[in-house]
């Protein structure tokens, strides 16, 4: 990610602008978390933020993985589950922050490689890909791919909406998109439901639908 668009998110944690943090364990991925694999699994999870997702996921055996740009989201998801964790400089710009079954990687997810994450053979995206500019999601995509195992499976959990309605982030991803972003994968759309405790759609008026997929590389 450039400079300034980590520069951004940090300013939206320091506001406590952070609409796109549900609080809560995700209805689709607690509903389809199986389809993400057998237990344990190295479940990356880029730009995670604090998301509860991850207490979930390692709650069910899996070996988290996130990366997260912004330090504070980092500090304050194991400081908000008691959580004491070893934290490790792993190069100039990239901490670890580790504890049970959790491993949070502060730092740009372009500059966390195979080196620095390890094996990771699943994933999860939400709030991630509809966080990134449309010229950006191509590479991020690519990126992850080059970081995951073959044969990885993942979900993915987007928004659509009328873009024009509304300024982003978060970014309306079709479906056509994500096929044309994971080209080669088998994607599955496990369900859909319209978004109605998000802030940000809530106060532009704008009527969006989430949608939850299933993908395997």
């Amino acid at each position: 990610m450039r400079e300034m668009e980590i520069a951004y998110w940090v300013e939206r944690w320091r506001e406590g602008r952070i609409g796109f943090h549900e609080g809560r364990t995700n209805a689709f991925l607690a509903r389809h978390v199986d389809r993400i694999g057998t237990a344990p699994r190295r479940v990356l999870v880029p730009l995670c933020g604090k998301t509860e997702d991850m207490a979930f996921l390692a709650s069910r055996g899996h070996h988290v993985i996130g990366i997260e740009a912004v330090e504070d989201a980092v500090q304050a998801f194991f400081r908000e589950h008691a959580l004491t964790p070893e934290v490790r400089e792993v190069s100039k710009h990239i901490r670890r922050y580790t504890a049970g079954q959790v491993t949070i990687f502060a730092g740009d997810v372009f500059a966390c490689n195979t080196e620095v994450v390890g094996d990771v053979d699943a994933f999860y995206d939400r709030a991630a890909l509809v966080a990134l500019t449309p010229d950006v999601r191509a590479r991020y995509v690519a990126h992850l791919r080059a970081l995951l195992a073959p044969k990885s499976t993942g979900l993915v959990v987007t928004f659509d909406y009328e873009q024009a309605k509304m300024s982003a982030p978060p970014y309306a991803v079709s479906a056509a998109e994500l096929h044309r972003l994971y080209e080669g994968a088998t994607i599955t759309e496990l369900g859909h439901a319209p978004v109605d405790d998000n802030s940000r759609f809530r106060d532009a008026g704008v009527t969006a639908t989430e949608h939850c997929f299933a993908i395997e590389l």
